[in-house]
């Protein structure tokens, strides 16, 4: 059998992640912002994580960076998806032919723009994706195109981060948009657009979150959130979020090293 045989499109694209988020499924993950290191995804595989989403938006890290994350995910066992810095074609055509496997674009607002997401994530007939084979994306294999085309249309997620008093008013909309896969909540700054930054009691705050909830109910499409631990990770799928990242890899260690060293501290004490 030849090295190519071995490598069809459909095996080298397969989205765990993604298939069982559409039967109704739930996955887990860490966005990781700082520590692009050879061991991330193999820690985060160790841990029990499904996917990692490695952030462009926030953490000023390159193309060249994310290629070789990408690929230490795949090594590793997991789904490598990335937020691009915009919801347009230039900035997310790079990132799928680095060999992501999901698309998160932020301050999603209208259909439109869910429909240019959709559109850069899929090649034709369902979408515009720019054609460019034997390199990461497929694993740098020969083959005819077509059957890697319509492999990597069943393979990538995509998901749509709501995060404005405009993306909520216009959600429903959003999320019915054809080959978008996911809502994603992005609590701080949809809090900050409706004037309560970072107070998610506010009324105004909680009246958006349950409308984001409930149009995604209505549209049957799974709602993502970034929690900070293991507890609001299950508060979150009792309320209906099905996709969730447990922190990001800076907040988490923070977290666990702050814990650890407040029992070090109190004990030192203590012994004086």
């Amino acid at each position: 059998m030849s090295v190519d045989a071995l490598h069809d499109g459909a095996s080298m694209h397969a989205n765990p992640v993604r298939a069982r988020l559409a039967a109704g499924g739930q996955a887990f993950g860490v966005m990781a912002f700082e520590f692009f290191t050879p061991g991330l995804a193999p820690v985060l595989a160790a841990s029990g994580a499904e996917f990692v989403l490695l952030d462009m938006e926030h953490s000023g890290v390159s193309i060249d960076t994310i290629k070789a994350q990408i690929a230490f995910a795949h090594g590793a066992g997991i789904v490598p998806m990335v937020r691009v810095p915009t919801c347009a074609y230039h900035s997310i055509a790079p990132v799928l032919d680095a060999g992501a496997a999901g698309i998160m674009a932020p301050m999603v607002e209208t259909r439109e723009q869910a429909e240019t997401l959709v559109a850069a994530c899929r090649y034709r007939p369902e979408g515009r994706r720019g054609l460019a084979f034997g390199v990461a994306h497929d694993r740098y294999t020969a083959g005819a195109a077509q059957p890697k085309m319509r492999a990597a249309n069943e393979a990538i997620l995509t998901i749509a981060l709501i995060e404005s008093a405009r993306g909520v008013d216009n959600a429903e909309a959003i999320l019915r948009t054809p080959g978008l896969d996911v809502g994603w909540l992005g609590h701080y700054d949809l809090s900050d657009s409706l004037g309560c930054a970072e107070d998610f009691a506010d009324p105004r705050y909680q009246a958006a979150e349950a409308r984001l909830i409930s149009a995604a109910a209505s549209a049957g499409r799974p709602l993502g959130w970034l929690v900070p631990n293991g507890a609001a990770a299950k508060a979150a799928l009792a309320r209906g979020f099905r996709c969730i990242c447990i922190g990001h890899e800076v907040a988490v260690l923070r977290s666990a090293l702050a814990h650890e060293f407040a029992i070090a501290k109190s004990s030192a004490k203590v012994a004086r």
